[in-house]
């Protein structure tokens, strides 16, 4: 089964616009997502560059260095700005470069402030008469600062092109909901499920989407439980003390997929973990992962991503 997704048609450019001081966690939590992202659909759905308004080195708050590109040399146009400050935004208001930011946010289709850059891009009037968000403990000065900006105490504001986000654990959640809208919510599942150490936290409430199944939860831990000898979709309901009919209804609404699609997904991403991490046969592959043979398992395994077992180990 080939993942239905919502397409990106073409790859997702992003640039990531830094300042002296930016939070390194914060830029981890916004780009291993998105690289995740890349792994698990076996294809770049996501390209990025760092950027500064002069290149070159980039010191980090906990003084961690990151070599940039110089972003005022860059001409091409990019579907995401994400501006990305933490430390002395304050600092960094001045009509020079309030100026070039400006001129840098024209090039992007989206503008995205995480952690404090959302100040920058106020100070830019790039906020007026919108919705945002800004890092907790500046949220009353923000307010104050810039009436003209309806502030609003959320992990993150999506509205329109324009995108607000407050804290390094924020722009985790922020980027699991972009790429479930890119990519569909399957794949945003999975790569939850790459940071996240138990699955309920895979389905908890926030801030743009509806309360996730705990059936569904549950149904997903029997599932990844029972790779090598799959579990009949019927018994994994009876299990769960739900009719057949119900736990297909809850997959629909959670993933927008039946219960055997996903069971069968998840199984080749354990395929594809054992191909790339181990050196065991592909014939032992298909047994731990519950296929009769390896050339059922080929077949599924190119379908989902393209390529066969082998020609991902010799790529």
């Amino acid at each position: 089964m080939r993942q239905k997704t919502k397409s990106p048609i073409k790859t997702v450019k992003i640039d990531v616009l830094l300042f002296d001081g930016f939070s390194n966690h914060c830029l981890a939590n916004t780009l291993e997502p998105f690289r995740a992202a890349n792994t698990i659909t076996g294809r770049a759905v996501y390209e990025w560059r760092l950027l500064s308004l002069e290149g070159g080195l980039v010191r980090s708050s906990s003084g961690m260095l990151v070599e940039t590109e110089n972003a005022t040399a860059m001409k091409a146009s990019c579907d995401y700005l994400m501006v990305t400050v933490s430390y002395g935004h304050l600092a960094l208001c001045s009509t020079q470069i309030l100026s070039t930011l400006r001129e840098l946010c024209a090039n992007a289709k989206c503008l995205v402030g995480l952690d404090t850059g959302s100040w920058l891009l106020a100070a830019a009037g790039q906020l007026n008469d919108r919705p945002a968000t800004i890092h907790g403990h500046l949220f009353e000065s923000f307010s104050e600062t810039f009436t003209q900006v309806d502030a609003r105490q959320e992990r993150f504001v999506i509205d329109g092109n324009r995108i607000t986000c407050g804290g390094a654990m924020a722009s985790f959640d922020l980027v699991l909901t972009l790429i479930g809208e890119h990519c569909g919510e399957m794949i945003r599942l999975d790569v939850a499920a790459l940071f996240l150490h138990q699955t309920n936290q895979l389905f908890e409430e926030s801030d743009t989407k509806p309360v996730r199944s705990k059936l569904v939860s549950r149904a997903l831990v029997l599932m990844d439980e029972n790779i090598e000898t799959p579990v009949p979709i019927p018994t994994i309901a009876r299990h769960l003390g739900c009719s057949l009919k119900s736990l297909q209804r809850r997959f629909a609404r959670s993933l927008n997929a039946t219960p055997g699609q996903v069971y069968r997904h998840r199984r080749l991403l354990a395929v594809r973990s054992l191909v790339e991490s181990t050196n065991l046969s592909i014939a032992e592959i298909a047994t731990r992962c519950g296929y009769e043979n390896a050339s059922s398992m080929t077949r599924a395994f190119k379908t989902q991503f393209g390529k066969t077992p082998m020609d991902m180990r010799t790529d």
